[in-house]
């Protein structure tokens, strides 16, 4: 498929905590012909998301914190969501570790890779590695919160699975890889017995 992109030119627009740019390509259509189109690209590095989960005692840990994307579209701007960062380096198993620490203060026991995952592969190129987590009352670090030097206001929320399914139905979960993480626990049958 590379043989049909033709890279023409590539500006960027900004370049602070990511990168903006601006890409000129031709592209080669089903029906054989080329088309030019530009396209602009919004690149801060990919990242890893976990779900915290205790399947014995049918909870699942998530995060609260302001997003101003959002509540600049006129959405709350206090999401829940599950943990996540960049990886700065790392590999997705080590950022995810790390977040959920920091964010939480939970240790996972074990980590399990579910999905990787585009959330806006139109603008963004940013791919979030996806896990489940499993923890228990022995897994607590600390109190998490997230680090303030990084602006970060970390609330932690405990709560049965079932209330984090019914936030998504309720549209108090709107962030997608919290979605498809609590989707995937779902259908993976992490809390079977606790239904």
């Amino acid at each position: 498929m590379s043989q049909d992109i033709k890279i023409l030119s590539e500006k960027t627009l900004a370049d602070a905590w990511g990168k903006l740019s601006e890409t000129r390509l031709e592209m080669r259509r089903r029906d054989g012909t080329w088309q030019e189109v530009s396209r602009e690209v919004y690149d801060h590095g990919s990242a890893a998301a976990v779900l915290l989960c205790d399947p014995a005692a049918g909870n699942i840990i998530l995060t609260r914190q302001f997003r101003y994307p959002p509540f600049r579209n006129g959405d709350p701007g206090w999401l829940i969501e599950a943990c996540a960062g960049l990886l700065d380096g790392d590999t997705p198993e080590a950022c995810a570790r790390r977040e959920a620490e920091e964010e939480t203060g939970y240790r996972p026991d074990s980590l399990t890779h579910a999905f990787a995952a585009y959330a806006s592969p139109g603008s963004l190129t940013e791919k979030v590695e996806c896990f489940i987590g499993l923890y228990g009352p022995d897994s607590r670090m600390s109190d998490g919160g997230g680090l303030h030097h990084e602006g970060e206001d970390i609330e932690v929320l405990e709560m049965p699975f079932a209330e984090g399914l019914a936030m998504i139905r309720d549209g108090r979960i709107v962030d997608a890889k919290t979605i498809m993480l609590l989707q995937h626990a779902a259908l993976s049958g992490i809390f079977a017995s606790n239904r």
